[in-house]
């Protein structure tokens, strides 16, 4: 048995920016492995009260750490062409070589429909962003290449260009999805998978099609990472973790697709309709450090090869400690 790869989730909603790295430092001391970073133009609801550019901070957070770092997820389609990311993501990659890998996904409103337009539904949404993929790997190639590459899709025109700064190792590419199609269509084009936790059964299903997905491209699943981001909330009391969650994380209990809501301000009245009971199955709320080792252990059991985890408090410090004394030590693989 190995130990496991137990990262941290910087979320960029609730923390400012040097305040988050300071966590990520202070993570990476107590047994953390690396940091997934959100990368959010505004927060969920205005309490949590920040949404800094994560490829600011994910610099920062470079600096002041040693593990992998990569957002958690950024959107290449709307609010950021997809050259931009990639050159956003080569650059920190030749800052930080071996560390950086890019994880993608498909968008939410909340943080994209800030540059204007018309909002698609989710399937035009998932095939800009697998297009945008396609943009990105090419300039990817470029960088190494030293060729001029363009792209002329339905969604995307790339004119005659290349990277110029580009580390030797190329960032790995993750697709954050939680739905059968996408999960097929990320084992085939990308190296690995990110999902959020869920029930068994589901878990096993969007592991299943991306497996299928990846030996249809003749590649070996077993060797592409799966990373999970797992939210939840401890605290001293259980009664303070609840209140946690339903304070500071009210979007863990919203039992509908949050794609399409535009504001801070609109989840903000909707969180008024969130009860504790919401939160059953979807994140484990308690004061004992034991249930949630046994909710983590459930998921590396799964197969999944990397968990980066969100307490969703502001009670970071002594999540921190707490967990890195009692938690992190008695997980395997």
């Amino acid at each position: 048995m190995s130990a496991p790869h137990i990262g941290y989730a910087a979320m960029l909603e609730q923390f400012g920016p040097n305040e988050v790295t300071g966590y990520c430092a202070d993570a990476e001391a107590a047994g953390f492995t690396g940091v997934m970073a959100a990368d959010h133009f505004q927060p969920w609801v205005p309490r949590q009260g920040n949404a800094p550019f994560v490829w600011n901070v994910l610099t920062a957070i470079g600096l002041k750490t040693d593990g992998d770092l990569g957002p958690g997820v950024t959107c290449p389609s709307f609010k950021m062409h997809p050259a931009l990311v990639a050159q956003a993501s080569a650059t920190l990659a030749a800052m930080f070589p071996g560390r950086h890998w890019l994880g993608i996904g498909a968008g939410e409103a909340l943080n994209e429909h800030i540059v204007g337009g018309y909002w698609p539904e989710g399937p035009e949404r998932s095939a800009r962003m697998f297009e945008a993929i396609d943009v990105i790997k090419k300039l990817f190639a470029s960088g190494h290449s030293g060729k001029e590459v363009k792209h002329s899709g339905q969604y995307f025109k790339l004119e005659s260009t290349r990277l110029w700064t580009m580390p030797e190792q190329t960032p790995e590419i993750y697709v954050a999805t939680a739905g059968p199609l996408n999960a097929k269509k990320t084992g085939r084009v990308a190296d690995g998978i990110i999902t959020p936790g869920a029930a068994p059964a589901k878990i096993e299903m969007v592991l299943g099609k991306f497996a299928e997905g990846a030996r249809e491209a003749g590649r070996d699943p077993e060797t592409m990472p799966k990373i999970l981001q797992l939210h939840l909330s401890w605290a001293e009391t259980d009664e303070i973790a609840l209140s946690n969650a339903m304070l500071e994380w009210p979007n863990g209990g919203m039992k509908f697709d949050k794609g399409d809501v535009r504001s801070p301000y609109h989840f903000e009245q909707m969180a008024k309709l969130v009860r504790a009971e919401d939160f059953a199955g979807r994140m484990v709320i308690s004061a004992d450090p034991d249930v949630h080792r046994a909710e983590i252990q459930r998921y590396l059991d799964l197969g999944f090869d990397r968990i980066y985890l969100h307490n969703v408090g502001r009670n970071q410090t002594e999540w921190i400690e707490a967990f890195g004394r009692e938690v992190l030590p008695k997980l395997t693989r």
